[in-house]
């Protein structure tokens, strides 16, 4: 990956983001990245839905296409996230947030006992706000992935103003 963030600021980057399966897409390169087969598999679809976002997020700067896998006589192609992580642009008419809560909604268990969803509304100062965001990416960034054979969990933080 070539940046640790990106700002998605671009109409493209805004209307590829504007799409749940692009974010899930997006999301589900991981580090590594992934193929066409390999993303189809993961999300349960068809491998021409899969291109067609990915041509998408292609386009949009938000991916690209990496090395080649030789399967069966066949050649498959990676494709990588161009930023370990995307920041939406304030420009951003809500759409892109929108989509990606979705995406999120689709995949959060309704019965699971390790589930966790908090919503509070909080009265802070703009500094408060600030030393608040910033704990929170910290405690996000600082825990250690475990190894690929255990259960992926997603964590989902987030702080806004309330207008």
């Amino acid at each position: 990956m070539s940046e640790e963030i990106m700002d998605a600021s671009s109409p493209a980057q805004m209307r590829a983001f504007a799409h749940p399966t692009r974010h899930r897409i997006w999301r589900d390169l991981g580090a590594d990245g992934a193929t066409i087969s390999q993303l189809a598999n993961r999300l349960r679809t068809n491998k021409g839905n899969v291109a067609h976002h990915l041509g998408v997020l292609e386009r949009a700067g938000l991916v690209r296409r990496d090395r080649t896998r030789t399967v069966r006589g066949g050649t498959e192609r990676y494709f990588v996230k161009t930023s370990r992580r995307v920041r939406f642009d304030s420009g951003d008419t809500g759409e892109a947030t929108r989509a990606m809560l979705a995406a999120i909604a689709d995949e959060v268990p309704v019965d699971d006992d390790q589930t966790l969803l908090l919503h509070r509304v909080v009265r802070l100062t703009a500094a408060q706000a600030r030393a608040l965001r910033e704990h929170l990416e910290s405690v996000v960034d600082q825990v250690p992935p475990a190894n690929a054979r255990e259960v992926e969990h997603g964590v989902l933080v987030g702080l806004y103003r309330r207008d």
